[in-house]
């Protein structure tokens, strides 16, 4: 029966159809109330919250098309069914106009009304996941960019899991796309026609989480001013994310493994149990088995989660797939700023393989975007605009008119002397160092940029870490290259 749906109120004044209504709904497990006239039920629904009434459209006191136009001004406005033994095309026609859900004629069989109820369930659910969660956020573009080996396990895995209701526990460091992989085995699955609901365990208070999983009754505590479903109930006959599970306080797990065993509760200051029918799904960037080793992970609802475990591999595991998703989060990303980039300079394909990227996917994918913000319209972006940090570190780019006509890496690899004082030769005719080369290259890049070394690293090729790193040396050996030109940061 619909979960939804606790409270049903009959105006009706025949005894004989408001006793079989209260018969059928009680069955049900409805709380039910009733009044015979218009004045009473307007009187209950000002001081009481129901969620379908049964209204019949002749009453003693008035006429129950009018009473359905007030009904829609209340602040806690039911899911009407009209019901009448004086039915016409015109007046059902009318009262839909008005707002009703739906629209019976007596006499009606108990199997109509299931019906209704059938519908009338399942419409109020879609509002109240509406109400609640419309949650587009972290719902990403679908399906799994890569051909890495460990992506195309991942992709078996799903494609076996995804039919079933298997409880699926997904697992792997931050960044990695987990909730990604969830959403693609909802997608795959027979409930992807049902509601989809996620909660995120680490970001509720622990004061509030069982509510969010529960529900609540108006006034079981401060604040409780309405009844609300809770995820579970919201999520009936579809499928529940558990997103950082282990997040949830030792205290409420005992419940939480109740109703994965037996897909029953009651909500927080209620005592009617709900039977809901979930599939769930979890993810963890913690190892799980340790904190149960630990005492901060209850045994029994690791072992009840970890039904079919699922790793997602970090990103600097699977190979060629970078450059595949590198590519994807370019075009995404200049399409959402209207920024046409002309792609990824060498030095920006080189900088993306070679970083291990701590932070996955995630990372990756905010990096490129901020490197899409700072490249010009019809330019590639560079490993300057990536700005990764470490030894990839590199700074932003210069405009066009700021940078300088000479090529340092050309004139380091030129016979002879070059214009700007760097030579190959000693004075006796033998060959340079590498060594001396390097640091008379370095002194000429900070005349050139007038001693700001973020341009002088842009000329050299290299990073204003390394450019550092290199002028520290040659201090601490006696001999400053950069104390001539005052060179200083930009």
């Amino acid at each position: 029966m619909a979960l939804t749906l606790d409270k049903i109120l009959i105006v009706e004044d025949d005894p004989i159809v408001r006793n079989l209504l209260s018969d059928i709904f009680r069955r049900h497990k409805c709380g039910v109330h009733s009044a015979q006239t218009l004045a009473e039920a307007e009187n209950l629904l000002a001081t009481d919250r129901f969620d379908l009434m049964m209204l019949d459209l002749r009453l003693p006191d008035g006429d129950g098309h009018g009473f359905l136009e007030r009904v829609a001004t209340f602040p806690h406005r039911p899911l009407v069914v009209m019901v009448t033994g004086y039915g016409t095309i015109e007046s059902a026609v009318a009262c839909m106009r008005a707002g009703a859900f739906d629209y019976v004629l007596k006499p009606f069989s108990p199997g109509q009304i299931d019906i209704i109820l059938k519908k009338a369930q399942a419409y109020s659910q879609l509002l109240q996941v509406n109400r609640y969660l419309s949650d587009a956020d972290g719902a990403e573009e679908g399906g799994l960019i890569g051909r890495s080996p460990a992506l195309a396990r991942l992709a078996q895995m799903i494609e076996r899991v995804a039919p079933t209701d298997a409880t699926v526990l997904i697992t792997g460091e931050s960044g990695t796309g987990k909730e990604m992989i969830a959403r693609e085995i909802y997608r795959a699955s027979p409930r992807r026609q049902q509601p989809f609901i996620k909660v995120n365990c680490a970001a509720i208070s622990q004061n509030l989480i069982e509510s969010e999983f529960f529900g609540h009754e108006r006034g079981a505590f401060t604040g409780a001013t309405e009844r609300r479903e809770g995820r579970f109930e919201l999520a009936n006959q579809g499928t529940l994310l558990l997103d950082e599970v282990s997040e949830i306080p030792l205290n409420l797990q005992a419940k939480l493994l109740r109703v994965l065993q037996e897909r029953e509760f009651e909500r927080v200051g209620g005592n009617r149990t709900i039977k809901v029918n979930v599939r769930i799904l979890a993810t963890s960037n913690r190892d799980l088995l340790s904190h149960v080793e630990k005492g901060e992970f209850r045994q029994d609802l690791y072992y009840r989660l970890n039904v079919f475990p699922v790793h997602v591999p970090a990103l600097r595991e699977r190979g060629g797939d970078v450059a595949l998703l590198a590519e994807h989060f370019l075009k995404r990303c200049a399409r959402k700023h209207g920024i046409k980039v002309n792609g990824f300079a060498d030095s920006a394909r080189a900088a993306l393989a070679a970083y291990r990227w701590p932070g996955n996917v995630r990372e990756m994918q905010n990096t490129i975007e901020r490197a899409v913000i700072l490249t010009e319209a019809g330019r590639p972006v560079t490993a300057c605009a990536l700005g990764l940090p470490g030894d990839f570190a590199a700074a932003p780019p210069l405009p066009p008119a700021a940078a300088p006509p000479n090529d340092y890496a050309a004139a380091l690899v030129s016979a002879g002397d070059t214009p700007d004082g760097v030579t190959l030769t000693d004075g006796a005719g033998g060959v340079r160092t590498i060594a001396e080369l390097e640091k008379q290259a370095i002194g000429v890049a900070l005349r050139q940029s007038g001693g700001n070394r973020t341009q002088a690293a842009q000329l050299l090729g290299i990073s204003i870490r390394t450019l550092r790193n290199k002028l520290q040396e040659y201090r601490a050996a006696g001999d400053p290259v950069d104390a001539e030109v005052g060179a200083g940061e930009a």
